[in-house]
């Protein structure tokens, strides 16, 4: 059954939204160095320094004004990914996962995600060649015990081909050295919009089936696509979907009943909403309707 997480990414109040988290058993807590233009690490520490039991993800890529310039400082950063804040370099990789561990007040993050490896996409030779350099050190950091696990958390990555799961895999492994890796997670969007790999996981191809099939977790970000999706489902739709179901609860039950899936990302400050959000995915749709609906929100090209 796919269980309920909290992101920060869109969270007013990134305190509230992990205290809300810990309140009502959520697995995970997932953050990023930059959201809350940087504060967020640090305002989540105090929970999840009362609630051990609470898992925390983080990232690695992109940085604010004032973290570029302290890794710059520190010689772990280059000019010129200086200026794009972006940065999946071994130094800076190695340099923002201990300041994160900092900031979180845990020794181990539970996963450590390279944050849109895509950006800056070029080629893919030359991408896949920075996600291995990357890898390298991560792996050093989880058999050092600095992190509990990695992964990838894309936006683009996967729908464009700039990498595959099978990629990944052989990527880490090459990292490692061995067929036993570090390489624990993936997260992607996920929703009525980003139906793709909805439809995929039915057929049991892409990123959701292969990394679920590898044993990895999947965590869908973005459900309601930045908020854009849940002006665009209707009472008709939602009633379509499952009847009796609002618009938000439908949107997420869609996101949260592809197969594989772990668990399903929310960001809020109301424990209420909460609530509503883990009842409408306790029950996810049946294969063969929600196949259905993603024909229905993208038909199929014959």
């Amino acid at each position: 059954m796919t269980v309920l997480g909290i992101g920060t990414y869109r969270s007013r109040d990134a305190a509230t939204s992990a205290s809300i988290a810990a309140s009502a058993g959520c697995p995970l807590i997932d953050t990023a160095p930059v959201y809350g233009s940087g504060t967020h690490q640090a305002a989540i520490a105090p929970v999840l320094r009362a609630h051990p039991e609470l898992r925390v993800s983080t990232k690695v890529g992109y940085m604010t004004d004032g973290q570029a310039r302290v890794a710059l400082t520190s010689e772990a950063l280059t000019d010129e990914d200086a200026a794009c804040r972006h940065s999946i370099a071994p130094d800076y990789v190695r340099h923002q996962v201990t300041m994160s561990r900092m900031e979180l007040q845990r020794p181990k993050p539970e996963v450590v995600y390279l944050h849109n490896p895509e950006y800056q996409y070029e080629n893919r030779g030359n991408l896949h060649q920075r996600i291995r350099s990357a890898f390298a050190v991560l792996e050093e950091l989880y058999a050092s015990g600095d992190i509990g696990g990695y992964g990838v958390a894309a936006w683009t990555g996967f729908d464009t081909q700039a990498f595959t799961l099978s990629d990944l895999l052989h990527l880490a492994k090459e990292a490692a050295g061995s067929s036993e890796t570090g390489l624990s997670a993936i997260q992607l969007p996920v929703s009525m919009v980003k139906v793709a790999p909805i439809r995929q996981s039915l057929e049991g191809s892409g990123p959701i089936a292969l990394a679920y099939q590898a044993g990895l977790e999947v965590w869908a970000s973005a459900p309601f696509h930045g908020g854009e999706l849940l002006s665009l489902v209707t009472p008709k739709l939602a009633e379509a979907i499952q009847p009796g179901t609002g618009c938000t609860e439908a949107a997420l039950k869609v996101a949260a009943s592809a197969p594989g899936l772990t668990g399903v990302l929310v960001s809020t400050t109301n424990s209420a909403h909460v609530k509503q959000a883990a009842d409408a995915i306790r029950e996810p749709l049946p294969d063969h309707r929600l196949k259905d609906i993603c024909d229905l929100l993208d038909p199929p090209t014959r």
